[in-house]
């Protein structure tokens, strides 16, 4: 089993071939999905629906990855060291260095697991320590003025005062980097800046970070669930989560439009995107997901 890239068309994006000005108004993100043995017969991967190949060369990977415009490391629970998944995301994120220290803008979002994998592929190490986050909702604890940050730099003052304040981030975690551990990883430290934190009570850990130098942001808590899962109490669906989902997914996007990257043809492109494939109910009471795509 191994994890697959699974390419789809970004909210907000229009029809193909739209570059305006050095803008890309029609931006294709890829997904990473995960092995798993919890899927139908004859399937090997899967990716949640509310986020919408790869056991290949380095040829090949770098051949769609000068297609995409950017990629989301998505959360799971894959190993981030030797699965497929991990394979597949050093492999991108290393593209991306490189893309990026020449010039060529390309965005990586790691959310929960993928913000766990960015922590790893940066560091060269695993710095996680056990939390008790498995399934509750928290504010976003800013460190600084979160408009001076260019994840959260285009925000409505009104909606990052809600997020300060309310329950609008979905943490269904384990694993963390302790704000202590994050500070004494040079590595780390050097290359993100933490943009927020939480506590589980006893243990204060970074939830939101973005590298300094590079489009690579991450996020351990779930800005996609607000508005797309509804299997867990502990999702919130309140009106500034639900704001919250859109501007984080706007923001991406916009990351994603600065890349001008593109398939060799239309063809191509369609043969990739995720309308090529169905998505699958979860049964009542079983997956965390609403939805899933599975892949063989």
């Amino acid at each position: 089993m191994f994890a697959v890239l699974l390419v789809c068309v970004a909210v907000f994006s229009i029809p193909a071939w739209s570059l305006h000005h050095g803008r890309n108004d029609a931006p294709i993100i890829g997904i990473l999905s995960q092995e798993s043995s919890r899927v139908p017969p004859n399937q090997t991967s899967y990716i949640a629906a509310s986020y919408v190949k790869i056991n290949q060369t380095l040829e090949e990977y770098t051949c769609l990855f000068n297609s995409l415009n950017g990629v989301i490391f998505p959360g799971g629970s894959s190993n981030l060291i030797t699965s497929g998944y991990a394979r597949s995301a050093k492999i991108i994120y290393q593209l991306a260095i490189e893309a990026n220290s020449r010039g060529d803008y390309f965005p990586i979002w790691g959310t929960c697991l993928g913000f766990e994998e960015l922590t790893y592929l940066t560091s060269g190490k695993l710095l996680l320590s056990l939390t008790d986050t498995r399934g509750v909702t928290l504010p976003v604890v800013f460190t600084d003025d979160p408009k001076q940050s260019r994840m959260f730099g285009d925000f409505p003052p009104e909606l990052l005062s809600a997020m300060a304040a309310e329950p609008v981030s979905a943490h269904v975690h384990k694993w963390s980097v302790t704000s202590e551990t994050f500070r004494n990883s040079s590595e780390l430290s050097k290359f993100y800046r933490v943009l927020s934190v939480n506590t589980d009570g006893k243990n204060d850990f970074v939830s939101s970070m973005e590298a300094y130098n590079y489009p690579i942001y991450g996020t351990l808590w779930h800005p996609e669930k607000n508005s797309f899962e509804w299997t867990r109490d502990y999702i919130p669906h309140s009106p500034n989560a639900i704001k919250t989902t859109f501007f984080m997914a706007d923001f991406f996007v916009n990351e994603a439009r600065k890349s001008l990257h593109t398939f060799a043809n239309e063809t191509e492109e369609s043969n990739a995107l995720i309308y090529n494939y169905t998505p699958f109910r979860s049964a009542p009471g079983g997956s965390v997901f609403e939805q899933v795509y599975y892949f063989p």
